[in-house]
């Protein structure tokens, strides 16, 4: 401490550093639990049994009866689930797949991996899902398959899909990587289109500790050929039935998925009280004004189901969205852009640029999007520490404009 000339007392130290609000802290989640998963991966090491051990069938026969389906079939990577689910369904060159240019880049590598040709559809402003009727429009006599993306835990309008599917005998892909556990009109994700699609990514909702994939199907003759193609193709050993690839999901990746599999739901309720909690503060701090709050097809009745929020999303209209992350950046806020360049604006899909012309609501959610901290373990002190950095972002943006 020291006194000035004018006898002021002026503190030595700073304005104390404001506390961090990460976009996702896997450390809450992994410490608490940290005992059992290490004695979960204890066992499989002293198994020796580390590919498609027991731990693997334990998690097919779970998720499959958490999932309501008959079958489902451990692999590699979320990514990896959808290249063997249209390589069962045998998409290749001279077929057309219909799915959403606002997805994660591996939607679409699948398709493009085959030689089938990708169709991209626009997306529903409110959900960021797949338009249901732009799908029906965008089907011809080449098409194979729709891949609609469960965007941010909510279901696409599978109702409708499914219908316009079955219309025209088109095989439905589910690409359920962030959305394990989400439910549309009474049935869960994964389990109404003939293969479902999940990743155990670690910053899913269910989220391994390295890479993992799940497959889900009701077809038997779907669920044997999965199995198949994930090993390459062999059955017996070294006998090849088909070319398939090496796929197959780690022992000590699904004895860890095994420990966390009952939180599940917990966790997702917890995800889905973050998000009411959000709305609720945002909106009576009036932030509604200046940012779009994220649409639950649910909630507002379009439709029974249950959204899982493995994101929180917001809009940031204006040409703001950046200036807004690089003012929470600055207060120690974690935030994400999912997705800040649609797919058909990338470069190794520029052959496709000549549909950018349907894509209108795709290349505006791309501009406006940013993803808040939502993982379960938030604290609401530390979501009304993120509302008021928003708050105080636009407060200071309209004092600049008064002055």
């Amino acid at each position: 401490m020291k006194v000035t000339a004018q006898g002021a007392v002026a503190s030595n130290s700073s304005a104390p550093e404001p506390t961090p609000v990460p976009l996702l802290d896997l450390a809450r989640q992994n410490g608490a639990l940290e005992e059992e998963i290490s004695a979960a991966i204890g066992e499989v090491c002293r198994s020796g049994q580390f590919v498609l051990g027991p731990p693997v069938r334990e998690l097919e026969a779970t998720v499959a009866d958490y999932c309501g389906v008959k079958h489902a079939i451990g692999c590699a990577s979320g990514s990896d689930s959808l290249l063997l689910a249209l390589m069962a369904l045998e998409v290749g060159p001279g077929d057309e797949v219909i799915l959403p240019s606002f997805t994660f880049f591996a939607t679409a590598s699948a398709v493009w991996r085959l030689g089938a040709k990708i169709v991209f559809v626009d997306v529903d402003p409110d959900t960021y899902n797949i338009d249901a009727e732009q799908v029906a429009t965008a089907v011809t006599s080449e098409t194979k398959a729709i891949i609609p993306v469960h965007l941010f835990g909510q279901c696409a309008d599978m109702e409708a899909i499914c219908r316009i599917a079955a219309e025209h005998s088109i095989a439905v892909v589910e690409d359920a990587a962030q959305a394990i556990g989400a439910e549309h009109a009474g049935k869960r994700a994964g389990s109404m289109g003939d293969i479902g699609c999940f990743s155990f990514y670690p910053t899913k909702n269910l989220g391994a500790m390295g890479d993992g994939g799940m497959l889900t199907t009701n077809d038997d003759a779907l669920a044997d050929k999965l199995q198949l193609l994930r090993g390459h193709g062999m059955r017996p050993r070294y006998y090849h039935q088909e070319v398939g690839i090496n796929s197959r999901l780690d022992s000590i990746q699904a004895a860890v998925i095994n420990v966390k599999m009952p939180y599940l739901d917990q966790w997702s309720d917890a995800r889905s009280e973050n998000a009411r909690r959000y709305t609720r503060l945002l909106t009576e701090a009036g932030l509604a004004e200046h940012i779009g709050l994220p649409g639950d097809a649910f909630a507002e009745g379009r439709d029974a189901g249950r959204h899982v929020w493995n994101q929180y999303t917001i809009r940031v209209p204006g040409g703001r969205r950046d200036e807004l992350r690089s003012y929470l950046q600055s207060q120690q806020i974690g935030s994400e852009i999912y997705y800040p360049v649609p797919l058909h604006q990338q470069e190794c899909f520029s052959s496709l640029a000549d549909q950018a012309d349907r894509l209108a609501e795709t290349d505006r959610a791309a501009a406006e999007v940013l993803a808040l901290p939502i993982f379960p373990e938030l604290t609401a002190e530390e979501q009304q520490r993120v509302v008021d950095a928003i708050g105080k972002f636009y407060a200071s943006a309209a004092t600049d404009q008064a002055a």
